[in-house]
């Protein structure tokens, strides 16, 4: 006969605290002791306790003052509290810390305006305890076709769950609830060693031919052990102590497995596991008191050991170790990342590995890190990195002082502002939560220190990079580059390690004044080689295309004779340019303007102004149109009188066209 053990540790601690209270009281406290309704659900425990002179009550009128009264691990609801104290009795509360935080939870969730639903058997103590924190104003249901008998609920719905609740019921319920309503804020309150129980117990039952249940008639706990085994195995039985074992044929039964509710004690389960022994000890391989010792993990502080993830919610990660009890990861623990998301990055069932912080946190479970493991593991990686002088990856996490911080393989490494980057930063906060490539230039283990540059790799990658280019530059060649600053003469583009600039007259066809009304700084452009310099390390660059050049087809477009429109945009002292079109000027000559002579071109035209003229002359190669408005329509000013003309002299000394001299050269600019 083959026997198939769960993980039956005994007392969960909510239960085991309560007992231990209870006991305590009863051989150290002067006044009578009593307990709120049977500490925990088991027969034998509560005899033990009633030998020590503790006494059941199952209301706070039935105790007498002086006395001290001990709230079980099921809890209560304030109110009953409130009617101990107003009796003079001393209250001490042992109730579970997870089920005080269910209390917690749907009292704050409550005084939101939130309809507080809670799945479980509303006859059972904890249920009862958990309404009093909504005011008793909780639809209690206990499985998924009670929720159709919900009316129609307007607010916001938050449910939980009976610590003892049975998963499979739960994910029904939830299931239901998300189809019929709309605003479901869902807390997974199922104790996760009672789902533990739950989960390994239904595993078992369906390979064995026998299972025992030992628990107390009356443990919620395990009534739903035996349920569920009962489900899968018919030859289920439960057993409170070791004389109700049921005789067992060990010719027919082959295999039997053993589980246990939360509330029932080591000793009892021991009791039960020593008379199976002398029932087969001759065929077993090991008793089975040394398959329940076998079944337990020792856990020291300081240990690192493989967990497999059983839960999580936004606070904690909940890990199984093969331990009495499980561990718990507080989220701020499990990783560093900012952007962590514990829907996207965890997944029950994966096996991790993780730091023993204590055994025992207070609240019965084991505290643990997964950041610590990450970080010793990470040294080695670090190390490794900084020895060979090869990059990683670093995360950056937040800003400080003089730089900023960032996580590499789960270690911390600082990046000094001088090291973020080969040009000068104002503002260190935009690198937050982008991932760079680093090398590790100072490490120092015994202060914990690592320092980080990404300026020496992209000074390394420049140079390479730089290396490349100047090995293959050609005039004409074109390249992909990035715009990384303007001057007034022009803008400088990165074009893959090298900067080159593209003078002002290089970026348009149309005359600009500053290199920001075409281009701005990170832009990517395509610029093509005009000419460079090897040993002075300069090159020249052109961004506006022939294509683009508006002369190409002006001969299409204008021809001598034809009338056309424009706007003034330039009064000099000979005449008045007028934009035909985006890059293409014609001069508008003062004598040709009116037919009355003027002094200046501003006596009749204005900045803006919209006029006709006819085109009197046009010079593709030297990229000239002259006009004439006179021809079409002259404007004449008011009180002027008509031209008769101007003598040969003054026609001789006034200028015929404007010429502009560039006070900036492409040479002079990248000297600059």
């Amino acid at each position: 006969m083959e026997l198939v053990i769960a993980n039956t540790a005994g007392f969960c601690f909510g239960v085991n605290n309560a007992v231990k209270i209870v006991s305590d009281l009863a051989t150290k406290s002067e006044h009578k002791i009593y307990t709120l309704g049977p500490i925990i659900h088991n027969d034998q425990v509560v005899q033990k306790l009633t030998n020590y002179g503790v006494t059941t009550i199952n209301n706070p009128e039935e105790a007498e003052a002086p006395a001290k009264v001990v709230i079980r691990a099921h809890g209560v609801g304030p109110q009953v509290i409130e009617r101990l104290k107003i009796r003079g009795l001393e209250v001490v509360d042992a109730s579970c810390p997870y089920v005080e935080k269910i209390h917690g939870l749907v009292n704050k969730k409550y005084r939101e305006g939130y309809q507080i639903i809670i799945a479980g058997d509303k006859t059972h103590p904890e249920i009862i305890g958990i309404n009093g924190w909504c005011d008793d104003s909780a639809f209690i249901i206990e499985d998924e076709d009670n929720v159709d008998d919900l009316p129609d609920i307007k607010k916001k719905i938050c449910i939980v769950a009976q610590t003892t609740f049975i998963r499979e019921k739960w994910e029904k319920i939830i299931l239901r609830l998300n189809k019929r309503f709309e605003n479901v804020l869902k807390f997974d309150t199922i104790c996760n060693a009672t789902d533990k129980r739950q989960t390994e117990a239904e595993k078992i039952s369906k390979m064995v031919d026998m299972v025992l249940v030992i628990g107390g008639n009356n443990s919620s706990n395990t009534n739903k052990l035996y349920q569920i085994c009962k489900a899968n195995c018919d030859n289920t039985f439960k057993v409170q102590t070791a004389d109700d074992i049921p005789p067992v044929d060990i010719k027919k039964i082959k295999k039997i497995g053993i589980t246990a509710g939360a509330s029932t004690p080591d000793w009892v389960i021991k009791e039960v596991i020593h008379k199976m022994s002398e029932l087969n000890r001759q065929d077993m391989e090991m008793s089975f008191a040394d398959a329940f010792e076998s079944s337990l993990v020792t856990l020291t502080t300081g240990q690192i050991t493989k967990g497999k993830i059983i839960g999580y919610n936004h606070n904690e990660v909940f890990i199984d170790m093969g331990y009495k009890s499980d561990g718990i990861i507080p989220m701020q623990e499990f990783s560093d990342d900012p952007d962590f998301n514990p829907e996207k990055s965890l997944k029950v069932g994966d096996e991790i590995d993780v730091f023993v912080v204590r055994v025992n946190d207070g609240e019965g479970n084991v505290l643990l890190s997964k950041k610590r493991v990450d970080a010793v593991k990470g040294w080695d990686v670090i190390e490794s990195a900084f020895e060979n002088k090869q990059p990683v990856k670093v995360k950056v996490t937040e800003k400080v002082n003089g730089g900023v911080i960032g996580n590499a393989s789960g270690v911390r490494v600082f990046i000094p502002a001088s090291q973020i980057s080969d040009r000068f930063i104002k503002d260190l906060s935009e690198f937050v939560k982008q991932v760079l490539q680093v090398e590790i230039i100072e490490l120092n283990k015994q202060k914990r220190k690592i320092v980080g540059s990404a300026r020496t790799l992209i000074e390394k990658n420049k140079e390479a990079a730089s290396s490349v280019i100047w090995n293959n530059i050609e005039i004409g060649k074109t390249y992909k580059g990035q715009v990384k600053s303007l001057m007034d003469f022009g803008a400088f583009v990165d074009i893959g390690g090298v900067d080159g600039l593209v003078h002002l007259s290089e970026l348009s066809w149309s005359k600009i004044k500053h290199p920001s009304e075409v281009v701005k700084v990170g832009d990517e452009i395509i610029v093509s080689v005009l000419d460079f310099d090897k040993e002075k390390k300069r090159i020249s660059l052109g961004y506006k295309k022939q294509a683009d050049n508006p002369w190409a087809k002006a001969l299409e477009k204008y021809q001598v004779g034809n009338v056309v429109s424009g706007k003034v945009v330039r009064l000099v002292p000979f005449g008045a340019f007028v934009e035909l079109e985006e890059g293409i000027d014609g001069l508008v000559h003062i004598s040709q303007i009116s037919s009355v002579r003027l002094g200046k071109p501003s006596d009749a035209l204005t900045v803006g102004q919209q006029v006709e003229a006819k085109i009197i002359e046009f010079d593709a190669e030297t990229k000239k149109i002259s006009l004439s408005i006179k021809e079409v329509n002259p404007i004449d000013p008011a009180g002027a009188k008509k031209d008769e003309g101007l003598s040969a002299t003054e026609q001789e000394e006034l200028p015929k066209e404007h010429v502009e001299d560039m006070t900036n050269t492409i040479g002079e600019s990248v000297k600059g």
